[in-house]
């Protein structure tokens, strides 16, 4: 099969993006209490908005992630798919606490910045799973901006405890 033949739509792909958009578009309409994106880094912006786009057209256009059949390397599918469920438990937790920054950005059973890193780490097993290095990278890209984004407002809030 050559490259071209690996393009075609993924309803999985979908999925995972509704399961990330639908939570953050409730987010964007009610900003947590003490939220403030003036200082995010303009280059981790950059990353971020960039690894936005590449993810969204790599995991819609490219129908590798789409279960073929139960073998071993369906392994990477299965962590995947369990990183976003454990992304909707972090939205769920969220939704129901007091809707602070720090409720937004408190680890999740260990995990840290769980709003960012499991949706990225996510992406990059089903880039793998997939075998499509543009979603490998895409969530590479992504992941440093908005990870970046997501520590650099948690170093915000723990050095504006400190002063107080």
């Amino acid at each position: 099969m050559t490259w071209l033949g690996h393009f075609g739509f993924s309803y999985v792909g979908l999925t995972f993006l509704l399961m990330l958009w639908v939570p953050n578009s409730l987010w964007a309409r009610r900003l947590p209490a003490g939220y403030d994106p003036s200082s995010e880094s303009k280059a981790l912006l950059v990353f971020e908005r960039a690894g936005q786009v590449l993810c969204t057209a790599s995991i819609l256009l490219f129908r590798d992630y789409n279960p073929r059949s139960l073998e071993p390397w369906t392994a990477w599918l299965f962590a995947s798919a369990s990183l976003m469920a454990l992304y909707e438990i972090f939205w769920v937790r969220y939704f129901r606490s007091n809707r602070t920054v720090f409720d937004f950005y408190r680890s999740l059973w260990g995990i840290p910045a769980p709003g960012a890193t499991l949706p990225v780490a996510a992406f990059l097993l089903l880039g793998i799973y997939g075998k499509v290095i543009w979603l490998t990278a895409s969530s590479i890209i992504l992941g440093v901006g908005h990870v970046g984004i997501h520590m650099q407002h948690i170093n915000n809030m723990n050095e504006s405890k400190d002063a107080s």
